[in-house]
């Protein structure tokens, strides 16, 4: 099995690549995000509002969509870029968690200041697929 070199730098500066993409003409908070995967591709993304703001996606899904759209189910980093650092959102955390247990995050700036953190400190305690229970199917039949 080959391991994926994590080159923290490259993967910022696509995250802030990304960023320049973003659609925030409500908040004006845009969010890019870089996503390595195994196979050593980078998927971006960028968030993208919407009038109703429950349609609105976050940068970080944005690009996990795109690789999960495309077959890329292994993930090895991720670099999320905002004005100040901020960190994922909760639904962002869940979905980052459906597919990697523990992936390393850099939560950074558009300055280039980042902090790495793994998706367990972001998310304790979380719950995924091998959390679920499907066994009431069974008594259904």
């Amino acid at each position: 099995m080959t391991k994926t070199l994590i080159d923290w730098t490259d993967l910022l500066q696509q995250a802030i690549n990304a960023r320049n993409y973003a659609y925030a003409p409500y908040s004006h908070y845009k969010v890019g995000a870089a996503l390595l995967t195994k196979s050593g591709q980078v998927y971006t993304g960028c968030n993208i509002e919407n009038a109703g703001y429950s349609s609105t996606i976050c940068a970080e899904r944005t690009a996990i969509f795109k690789a999960v759209s495309v077959g890329e189910l292994d993930f090895v980093a991720m670099a999320i870029v905002t004005t100040n650092a901020g960190a994922p959102c909760g639904v962002c955390r869940q979905v980052i968690r459906e597919f990697a247990t523990d992936l390393p995050i850099l939560v950074g700036d558009i300055e280039g200041n980042y902090q790495i953190f793994t998706l367990t400190e972001l998310l304790p305690h979380s719950f995924g697929p091998e959390s679920l229970s499907y066994d009431f199917l069974n008594k259904l039949s």
